[in-house]
Order: C-alpha cells, then sequence, then structure tokens
C-alpha cells in the first residue's frame, strides 16, 4: 500500500515508522527542510510542503491507497485567541480542504476541542459540537467537515498527546506557561485532562485506515474519568513553588466523561 502522512509531528512520524515497518511505501510530509534527513529514516519519501498548497498536495497524494492528515498548529501561535484565528484557520480548516478535494480517502486527526465542554452524563461521537466561535474548535469541526464530505473520509478525535520524547512534561510546561505567558492559559479549568500516548494515537490513525473505516471515532483512554486541569496543574505548581495557574476557559474541553466504545467495538485496544 501506499500512503501519505501530511503533517509528520509525533503522531505523523510514529504512524510512518509503523507503516514502514509493516512494508508499506509512506510519503510523509513537514513544513520544514531541516526535518527531511530524519524522516528520511522513517520514509520512503519526503515532500517539504504546507497542508494548504493545493498544487503540492495533489502531487504527493496522487496514486495513495489513503492520506492521513496529523497537521498541528504552531505552539507558539496557540496560546492568544486573536493569533489562532489565521493559524488554525491555515493550518486545520484549510488543509482538510486542500486534501479533500485532491483525495477520496481522507483520514483527520481531530480533537475533543469539538465537543467544548461537552453535554450529558457521557460525550461520545453523537454528542453534538460546540458552537464555540473560537479558532480551535471552529476550525476543527471545519476541517471534520471537508473531510467528512468524501465518500472515504474519517475523523479521529483525540485528547492531549503525550509520551514522546521530544514532548515536554507537564512540569516543563508549567514552568513556560509562568514564564512566557505570566501564569495564564486558554484552557478551562473544570475540563478533565484526558490524555492519549502518542503510541497509541498512531496506532488508532492505522486502525482505521487499515479497517477501511468511514466516519467519526474518539480514540480517548476512556476507563476512569481523569483529574481536572485545576487539579493536577494546581498540584504541580504547589510542587514547584508556582502560583496556581490563570485558566482563561477559552478552549473548552469535555467537563463529562467521554466514551472511545465506538471504536473499541471495531476491536481497537489502547495499548499505553
Amino acid at each position: 500500500m501506499r500512503y501519505v502522512i501530511i503533517g509528520c509531528g509525533n503522531v505523523g512520524t510514529e504512524l510512518a515508522r509503523r507503516w514502514t515497518a509493516a512494508g508499506h511505501q509512506v510519503t510523509g510530509t513537514t513544513t520544514t527542510t531541516g526535518r527531511v534527513e530524519e524522516l528520511g529514516e522513517v520514509c520512503s519519501e519526503v515532500a517539504v510542503l504546507r497542508g494548504s498548497d493545493r498544487a503540492a498536495v495533489e502531487r504527493v497524494t496522487e496514486g495513495a491507497d489513503a492520506v492521513v492528515l496529523t497537521v498541528s498548529p504552531r505552539l507558539n501561535r496557540s496560546f492568544d485567541a486573536a493569533q489562532r484565528v489565521a493559524e488554525y484557520a491555515d493550518t486545520l480548516t484549510a488543509s482538510a480542504r486542500t486534501a479533500a478535494a485532491a483525495h477520496p480517502r481522507v483520514v483527520f486527526t481531530s480533537s475533543v476541542s469539538v465537543y467544548g465542554a461537552g453535554t450529558g452524563d457521557v460525550v461520545d461521537e453523537d454528542t453534538p459540537v460546540t458552537d464555540d466561535p473560537d479558532a480551535s474548535p471552529r476550525n476543527f469541526a471545519e476541517a471534520e467537515t471537508a473531510v467528512l464530505a468524501t465518500a472515504g473520509g474519517a475523523v479521529v478525535r483525540i485528547p492531549d498527546v503525550y509520551g514522546h520524547p521530544r514532548d515536554m512534561d507537564y512540569p516543563a510546561r508549567v514552568k513556560l506557561a509562568h514564564e512566557v505567558l505570566g501564569g495564564s492559559v486558554p484552557f478551562s479549568a473544570d475540563a478533565l485532562l484526558y490524555r492519549i500516548d502518542y503510541r497509541d494515537a498512531a496506532a488508532a490513525l492505522d486502525f482505521v485506515v487499515s479497517r477501511e473505516l468511514t466516519g467519526i471515532y474518539n480514540a480517548v483512554p476512556d476507563g476512569e474519568a481523569p483529574r481536572t486541569n485545576a487539579e493536577v496543574f494546581g498540584e504541580i505548581c504547589a510542587a514547584g513553588g508556582w502560583p496556581p495557574l490563570t485558566f482563561r476557559g477559552e478552549i473548552r474541553t469535555p467537563t463529562v466523561p467521554v466514551s472511545s466504545a465506538r471504536l473499541r467495538a471495531e476491536g481497537f485496544v489502547f495499548g499505553h
């Protein structure tokens, strides 16, 4: 099989590694020329492009069996609401529309932020998406719409990704929030801090592609509900001698448990 992964960050690179090890041909993309050599170790071919560049995307996806979008907005443009508008529109919505126009089989890595705080007792794939105007949920939802409009479109909604050696751990993130952002973050204090290991995120995407699944799937480890942002980060702040974070509540994620029963029913098992 020949696959294209648009946006080889931690999850996309792990997915490329899995597929290459399984004998597939993998084209990975990056926006940074400095990562070409690194990606060449796990990809058959590497292309430098932005996901919103239609001509470039059409070239690399021609003849592919499937296209996976694992694009992520740049971190330094994610903390401010005004900066999120252009960054999320280009990285998420424009990339999804471009991929969907170029290829009939696109799988998009989305976010549980599309649910906002959630409704009812449990959030599942039938829970309505939020009407929150913030650029994060709005653009994830618009990107989903573009992909799901195609015959082979699929969406995998994931929470915060962790576990990669390059990732900042939570104490480092809190330190950054205090030193760079003045201790103020755009997230909600009462949101449940769901996380997924980057290897499970890649495995879920692999599973959806290889099983030829379409539609929407939550990929959220859904055992016992986790603690809230305020509880977890409050403890980290106390241990590090920092004052509590200020949660601005601009990007809301579920405050009630999230179910991945639909994905589990297909046979997927979280390994980490």
